[in-house]
């Protein structure tokens, strides 16, 4: 099979790479010349692990190639995927569809046979039938159908997420539509991976509804890691009790600083104004982006308070920036709240993250980026962990404690024990915990 995927991002290349291991010949297409000029010279503009090593194997085997333009490439494809980028709209928190249309419309005038138009890209319900209807404008003897497969890709663990789904959701209306779409996905059939056949409204919001429920599931937890520190209880303790009830589970029930990345808070917000515009306002997803909100704006003052709550003058060392580890993605990242509040207040910051420091750099000013974490602790009057990279897991206390001006640490990921920190002589402080 042949198939053309619109966009290069995270969710375009990493799609396109994965049904090339599939065996299908995909040609991905951006618009962006440097972008495609370094793929095509094995250069991955994203971190993600295991992707470089996937897209060189499937470049050298002809199963993948990148281009700046559909044609000729849509002529004889099965399906073509829509992955380009649904920002939030400026202005009033829609997802902002100018460029899911835009590609419509390009597809339109390049169809020359039975195609199947697929939005990867998450799209508010009703997208895939006003892409219909911009296609049927543009190009009237069109043959094609609208099918609406939602992706459920976790940044860090995208291949897998691909390769060994849950389950695969789509939306289509027409036995033709749903064919192409089982024969593309035929090798997760072999492993028993759970196929979701719906109408193109309920795969639409099917992807809305997953993220939202996460999302408030994760600022549950918060709310009730600020109970926790209240009364003297431990929140992994009672989120390890909730999650071996099979009824709720234990994912995503980690107690930190607040969800960010490039789905969770655009798609809640998206979900919120649809629900607001159909005249059923979601009462529980407004409350999960206010508290989210509030609470990645409140945590500097955690860091502050550790600090006498002043922090004017001093050095404070953020140790990670991205909004989760395995990633270079900056998207709505709690650092971006975090870091410019402390410069506001008057400290000084240095910083150091695995990956994510190009990105960082152009989104935080005045910081000082270091080479390692024992560099950025170097000399600081304290030590925030903002993003649970691995390598913060296994730092030394004592090296710690040396570079350090103040044995003062942050740790908003709750990486290690309260009693061991101040055993080792650190004022520590972390999230729902004595």
């Amino acid at each position: 099979m042949k198939i053309v995927v619109l966009g290069a991002g995270y969710v375009g290349l990493v799609s396109a790479a994965c049904f090339a291991e599939f065996g299908t010949q995909v040609t991905c297409v951006d618009q962006s010349e440097e972008k495609i000029d370094a793929l095509s010279k094995g250069r991955i503009p994203i971190f993600e692990p295991g992707l470089d090593d996937l897209v060189e194997r499937n470049v050298r085997n002809g199963n993948l190639s990148f281009a700046t333009s559909m044609v000729p490439a849509i002529h004889d494809a099965d399906a073509v995927f829509i992955a380009v980028g649904t920002p939030t709209r400026r202005g009033d928190g829609h997802a902002d569809l100018s460029y899911v249309y835009g590609a419509a419309r390009e597809i339109a005038q390049n169809l020359s046979r039975y195609t199947v138009v697929v939005t990867k890209s998450t799209v508010p319900v009703g997208t895939g039938h006003e892409i219909a209807r911009l296609i049927r404008e543009t190009n009237p003897t069109a043959e094609f159908d609208v099918c609406s497969n939602p992706e459920f890709l976790r940044e860090g663990s995208a291949i897998n997420d691909f390769m060994r789904p849950d389950r695969v959701v789509i939306g289509c209306e027409s036995d033709r539509a749903a064919a192409v779409m089982k024969a593309l996905y035929r090798p997760l059939y072999l492993i028993e991976t759970p196929m979701v056949i719906a109408g193109l409204e309920t795969a639409e919001l099917t992807k809305y509804a997953a993220n939202a429920f996460l999302a408030a599931k994760i600022t549950f937890i918060n709310e009730i890691a600020d109970l926790c520190e209240k009364v003297g209880a431990d929140v992994q303790t009672v989120a390890k009790g909730m999650g071996l009830d099979g009824r709720i589970g234990r994912k995503f029930l980690h107690a930190g600083p607040g969800y960010g990345g490039s789905c969770f808070p655009k798609d809640t917000l998206a979900l919120m104004r649809t629900s607001q515009d159909k005249g059923v306002p979601m009462r529980l997803v407004e409350a999960t982006i206010d508290v989210n909100n509030r609470r990645k704006k409140h945590m500097a003052s955690r860091i502050m308070a550790a600090c006498g709550d002043v922090v004017k003058g001093k050095t404070i060392a953020i140790l990670g920036v991205t909004f989760k580890p395995n990633t270079d993605d900056m998207r709505d990242s709690v650092s971006l709240d975090v870091i410019p509040a402390l410069q506001e207040a008057g400290a000084v910051v240095r910083a150091y993250d695995p990956e994510g420091m190009d990105e960082a750099e152009k989104l935080l000013p005045g910081v000082i980026w270091c080479k390692d974490a024992y560099e950025a602790m170097h000399g600081a009057d304290a030590a925030a962990i903002l993003t649970e990279w691995n390598e913060f897991r296994a730092l030394d206390p004592a090296r710690m404690k040396a570079v350090l001006k103040s044995p003062v640490l942050v740790d908003l990921r709750n990486i290690y024990k309260p009693e061991d920190m101040r055993a080792a002589g650190f004022h520590y402080t972390s999230i729902g915990r004595a």
